[in-house]
């Protein structure tokens, strides 16, 4: 009977296509002979012992110097987040994604039930293309009845692993291989291209065996088939010590002979071009070595993603405006972990003849669109940041010429001046954007810290407010995936308590994480949610309009959101044409005396962003 399972487990829990093929999802190395004996001789179960397997999982936790777990409780992981609690991990009853791309160290985040594993699927995806290195652990069906079939389990469960969205998937298989699983799953989320991990926890790994026996029904001592299996679960759950530090990471890099190539093309270029997308932000190379290398190369810069605020603002390199123009007249451009997506037109915006010099630690996004519509002269697969410290070393005292610097500063400068004369347009009612836009950028202070969850308010936002420091700007990533605000808020400001965190929500993008103010009160969380209130999905309305002469579904209401803040226990203003600089400033001051604090303010149409692609 005992082979004839197996088969059948393997078949359930291991579909081909669905689970990571790693040495995790092995059913073999369970011993017949203690199944047959319910745990008798080396591997004898302790059926009184109180300790369980989140015990172990919280260990590794620690080990690893993870100071905060992210969770939608359930009863299922329970000894999770009490393991964790026990041992000062603290734990934060919501799930938070800022935090670790920030902070540039592992976060995890555990879920009970099956609504937030499949809350979670759409965020896997944007984990993962916003190289967020996040592993996330949750129940799943227990390992009795998967193995015993006829027997039901507490309620319905569908399979939670995200699909292709994660860069691995595994299942502990008992207590025993929790360290050595979990490391392993660290070191993936963290090495090569980092991405979020999917480790199942079935239940009857994690609670205490007497538990176990209890809710399963098993009889003592075992005699027949369901004894039998829970017995030899449990005898695999001894308790040596085991090693949970951290697994050395592996982190791809350039050949000395593609620096070598890059430095022959820079140095012939006359009009180079640097674009620094986020995957240059991630560890091993520190982000001042970063700014310093890209300040000696002394080649016009475009910063995007998490990369905003790399440069200092008045950076004679930072270019903010006109990429679009620039790029069709570079001659050479760096890609320095840029992917050629929706965002560069998919490579299209390139001059003909322009050398393309791509670099970025995975190769489907290295080559992604290539020799469709562009086509690289250098591909190197290997970590951005690293490579431009090389090639800074390699071409000591280059500078691109002086007069291409000085066409795209003066490019730069003119689209400045357009959008303070815009600013100044009164519209028929209410605030103008770019005027309110404006006002915060004088309040910012040094310390302070953005995050974009919107669509039409953000993409104004982006052209106005500038990061003051690296890892200061978080935004939905290339999925422009809305509801990420609250969590990027929340991570942000455990990750960075001095800093001042603004969160720029549209008024739709609101509607997804509104209630995260009642997380922020009950954690003590105080960060300022500025909404830009315009009654409408205006993003989608722009291109609905004139290309079918229909805004249906994009109309909203001038809805008192700051009224929700207030009944949550934070502190919500209404701001509307007039005291711009004193609502933001009085937001400001109740913040700093520790309340969360919501601005509603209330936007008229603008023509600023017309034409804008959202399709």
């Amino acid at each position: 009977w005992w082979t004839g399972r197996t088969k059948a487990t393997r078949a359930q829990v291991a579909p081909v296509g669905w689970w990571d093929k790693g040495d995790t999802h092995r059913w073999d190395g369970w011993d017949k002979g203690d199944m047959r004996t319910g745990g008798t001789g080396r591997t004898k179960v302790d059926t009184a012992s109180p300790r369980h397997g989140g015990e172990l999982v919280a260990e590794v936790l620690r080990a690893h110097g993870v100071p905060v777990l992210f969770t939608l409780p359930g009863g299922h992981i329970s000894p999770v987040l009490v393991a964790c609690e026990k041992i000062g991990i603290r734990v934060v009853d919501t799930p938070a994604r800022g935090h670790r791309r920030l902070r540039r160290r592992r976060r995890v985040a555990a879920l009970g039930s099956d609504p937030g594993v499949w809350g979670w699927r759409c965020h896997c995806c944007h984990l993962c293309h916003c190289l967020s290195p996040f592993v996330i652990v949750c129940h799943c069906l227990s390992l009795f009845v998967t193995l015993w079939p006829g027997r039901s389990p507490g309620h319905p469960s569908a399979p939670s692993v995200p699909g292709p969205c994660v860069n691995r998937c595994c299942r502990l298989r008992a207590c025993a291989t929790s360290s050595p699983t979990l490391r392993r799953a660290i070191a993936t989320a963290t090495g090569g291209t980092p991405g979020p991990v999917f480790v199942e926890l079935p239940i009857d790994v994690l609670y205490p065996f007497h538990v176990v026996q209890k809710e399963l029904g098993a009889p003592n001592p075992p005699g027949a088939v369901p004894g039998t299996i829970i017995y030899g679960i449990c005898s695999r759950a001894r308790w040596e010590l085991r090693d949970p530090t951290p697994l050395p990471l592996s982190v791809p890099k350039a050949t000395p002979e593609q620096v070598q190539l890059c430095s022959e093309l820079l140095s012939r270029a006359q009009r180079p071009l640097v674009l620094v997308g986020s995957q240059a932000l991630l560890p091993p190379t520190p982000a001042e070595e970063l700014r310093s290398a890209l300040l000696s190369l002394g080649v016009p810069c475009y910063l995007g993603g998490a990369a905003r605020g790399l440069l200092p603002p008045e950076c004679p390199l930072l270019l903010r405006h006109g990429r679009r123009e620039a790029l069709r007249q570079a001659d050479l451009v760096l890609l320095a972990g840029t992917v050629c997506d929706f965002r560069l037109s998919y490579g299209r915006l390139f001059g003909r003849g322009a050398a393309v010099v791509a670099v970025n630690r995975d190769r489907a996004q290295l080559l992604r669109n290539a020799d469709v519509f562009w086509k690289p002269r250098l591909a190197v697969q290997g970590d951005p940041a690293s490579f431009v410290l090389d090639l800074a070393r390699a071409l000591q005292g280059f500078a691109a010429p002086k007069e291409w610097l000085e066409r795209l500063r003066e490019s730069d400068s003119d689209r400045d001046r357009q959008i303070r004369a815009k600013a100044l347009v009164p519209p028929p009612c209410h605030l103008n954007p770019l005027l309110l836009l404006q006002a915060l950028e004088q309040l910012l202070p040094p310390q302070s810290l953005l995050v974009a969850d919107g669509g039409d308010f953000v993409g104004t936002a982006a052209y106005v407010l500038r990061p003051r420091r690296p890892l200061a700007w978080l935004d939905p990533g290339p999925f422009g995936t809305l509801g990420v605000g609250g969590g990027f808020a929340l991570g942000a400001k455990l990750c960075r308590p001095e800093a001042e965190v603004w969160v720029l929500y549209g008024d739709g993008s609101l509607g997804f994480s509104l209630m995260e103010f009642d997380t922020f009160v009950r954690h003590k969380v105080p960060v300022i949610a500025l909404v830009g209130n315009d009654a409408g999905w205006t993003q989608i309305s722009r291109e609905q309009l004139p290309l079918l002469g229909s805004a249906v579904g994009c109309r909203l209401s001038y809805s008192d959101y700051h009224a929700v803040a207030a009944a949550l226990g934070g502190r919500g203003f209404v701001l509307d044409s007039d005291r711009v600089l004193a609502v933001l400033r009085a937001a400001q001051a109740e913040c700093h005396q520790g309340h969360p604090v919501l601005v509603n303010a209330l936007l008229g149409p603008s023509d600023f962003r017309e034409g804008s692609v959202s399709v």
